[in-house]
């Protein structure tokens, strides 16, 4: 995922794949059993309009993409306070497991390697029959 200019231009589908090999991404059942255990950080990064239509995962952080990399940076001045180092493992969840691939790749960028992502996003989650709670106030 280089910013070269002499690379040639991909596809999203492409870029998806390339992405992903560098990981091994996390079922639904999986990332709540780690998340149970305190073995992982779930991060919601879906918009304000899809939770409030689907609900919220109980204890997941909710940080919309545009601040994740701010937010989970561990050396950064903006981070939250369950940014508490690079050993950090993180499970991203977006809607359909599609933005949440390319974000666990950029908080690998940023020496997170433990990143991931959930298979399927969040309607995975909800149709294994995980725990979600309405969003209220």
């Amino acid at each position: 995922m280089s910013g070269g200019t002499n690379r040639r231009p991909v596809g999203i589908d492409d870029l998806l794949e390339e992405v992903r090999a560098g990981y091994r991404r996390i079922e639904a059942r999986e990332a709540h059993e780690a998340a149970r255990t305190g073995e992982a950080l779930l991060v919601d990064i879906r918009y304000a309009a899809l939770r409030e239509r689907d609900g919220l995962i109980p204890g997941a952080l909710v940080i919309e993409r545009n601040e994740l990399e701010w937010r989970l940076d561990p050396l950064g001045s903006h981070r939250v306070p369950e940014a508490t180092g690079h050993g950090l493992r993180i499970v991203v969840i977006c809607n359909e497991g599609y933005a949440s691939s390319l974000a666990a790749a950029s908080l690998h960028h940023l020496g997170l390697h433990r990143a991931t992502d959930l298979v399927g996003g969040f309607q995975a989650w909800r149709t294994e029959g995980l725990p979600v709670e309405p969003v209220t106030g």
